[in-house]
């Protein structure tokens, strides 16, 4: 009995979509009263990003009614649930929006004259099984309308040809209850994006925003908290500074993505005598490492794989299990081409730079910045200490900001990756430049999957 009710409970409380079939991403809002401290917090974040502010997209919420949920009374005066559920479903061949009604003939009311004034053409709504459904083509091409059951209602707007498709999608959607969505359950927030294989639930005030989710696909390896790590100790400082737990099934993954870097920036080293270090090293790894980035300095076109391995002044550090082991892994570094012997380690002179590769103690050590290798070797710590999460990160806003910054308009042109980073700096930007911190944290979830969490911190409003 207990087990049943237990399970009850988690149900009522997650989160039921009424989310249309074939939808590329869903936005569901539990409760629109629910999200004054999420919309605080983009109207502030707005000032210096346009695309984030709530006028900038409370337009999608619905297909032809204008409302705005940080005003109640502009959902009340459609008829319309302001204390209610929201969902917009995104498909290719339109999107359909569902929410709670008040008052139903204001409903009808608004919906008629809207659709009118959206060039919608003359229709009369008809009533089946309890549903009454309205359809109307546009004069610019295209249909919208909508389907009601008591209290729910399902509104849609469809490209050209689309029309009975979303309707028929519609009536289904409010002719039964919606199922929990257990993907929603796993994470926490006031308004929920799913699309593909990751959703995130955000939530926030006036100066941080909380973003919670999953995520399927994303290119990293698996990890697994070990409780301590000789890195937990560590002041955060710089771009990124990121703690990091590999399982040991991820490590392989985690050693081979710096092979290829350098195998890309050495094409002159033999793969296999590459591959076999790589190998021997992966061996001698406990899984703790740390990512250090310390800055952002561009030179030359990042369209050459050289000038973006070097663009981020960067460390490595991993624990190693025995140091005696790891030397004799990494000795065959020094019979490839460009590589000098050092103190602690080897200068490998490749195409662009050098890459540093340094033990110290029970730390491996791989970097692309004499300074910031020799910094970072100085801070290691003699102990372990607790690290809560296989992953933890500090991210420096102004610092990003000015990396993006250095993204030049020829290489925007030349390269799609890029272009995206060149969009990000130029709608986020100056909204990075004026933020406190980003921190946040990682993790391995089922099925391949990785947990995160994100906080992203403006200055306290004055």
């Amino acid at each position: 009995m207990v087990p049943s009710l237990v399970l009850a409970a988690a149900l009522a409380a997650t989160p039921a979509p009424r989310a249309a079939a074939s939808a590329q991403t869903v936005v569901h809002v539990p409760k629109l009263d629910a999200l004054t401290g999420l919309t605080a917090f983009l109207e502030r974040a707005g000032a210096h990003a346009p695309l984030l502010r709530p006028t900038a997209w409370r337009a999608e919420l619905h297909p032809f009614l204008t409302i705005d949920p940080t005003k109640p009374e502009t959902l009340s005066a459609v008829g319309l649930d302001p204390t209610g559920p929201a969902t917009v479903s995104l498909r290719a061949d339109g999107r359909v929006s569902c929410m709670r009604v008040t008052d139903a003939q204001v409903f009808q009311a608004q919906a008629a004259e809207a659709i009118t004034a959206a060039g919608g053409e003359a229709f009369k709504p008809t009533t089946s099984k309890g549903v009454t459904t309205v359809s109307a083509e546009r004069s610019a091409g295209g249909a919208m309308g909508y389907a009601l059951k008591g209290k729910e209602v399902c509104a849609y707007g469809a490209t050209e040809g689309d029309g009975p498709a979303l309707l028929k999608e519609a009536v289904k959607l409010v002719g039964k209850t919606p199922a929990p969505d257990a993907r929603l359950s796993k994470v926490a927030g006031v308004a929920f994006i799913a699309t593909g294989g990751t959703v995130v639930g955000l939530d926030g005030t006036a100066s941080a925003l909380k973003a919670d989710g999953t995520a399927t696909k994303l290119p990293l390896p698996p990890f697994q908290a070990q409780g301590a790590s000789p890195y937990a100790a560590m002041k955060p400082e710089g771009l990124l500074f990121s703690r990091v737990a590999v399982a040991p099934a991820g490590l392989p993954q985690a050693v081979a993505s710096l092979r290829s870097n350098i195998q890309a920036l050495c094409p002159t080293c033999p793969k296999e005598q590459v591959r076999t270090t790589a190998d021997a090293v992966t061996k001698q790894l406990t899984g703790n490492m740390l990512v250090n980035m310390s800055n952002v300095q561009v030179r030359g076109s990042l369209k050459a794989p050289e000038a973006r391995f070097f663009a981020v002044k960067q460390a490595l550090v991993a624990e190693v299990k025995d140091a005696a082991a790891m030397k004799t892994a990494l000795a065959p570094l020094g019979t490839l081409p460009g590589a000098k012997a050092l103190e602690d380690g080897w200068a490998l002179t490749v195409k662009g730079g050098s890459v540093l590769v340094k033990l110290k103690g029970k730390n491996l050590v791989v970097g692309n910045d004499e300074a910031v290798t020799r910094t970072t070797m100085a801070a290691l710590p003699e102990a372990q200490s607790k690290l809560e999460r296989a992953v933890d990160f500090t991210l420096d806003p102004k610092l990003l900001a000015r990396g993006l910054s250095q993204v030049s308009l020829t290489d925007v042109l030349s390269d799609e990756q890029l272009a995206a980073m060149f969009a990000v700096s130029s709608e986020l930007g100056p909204l990075l430049s004026r933020s406190e911190r980003i921190t946040g944290w990682m993790e391995s979830a089922p099925g391949g999957a990785h947990r995160f969490f994100l906080d992203w911190t403006l200055p306290a409003s004055r």
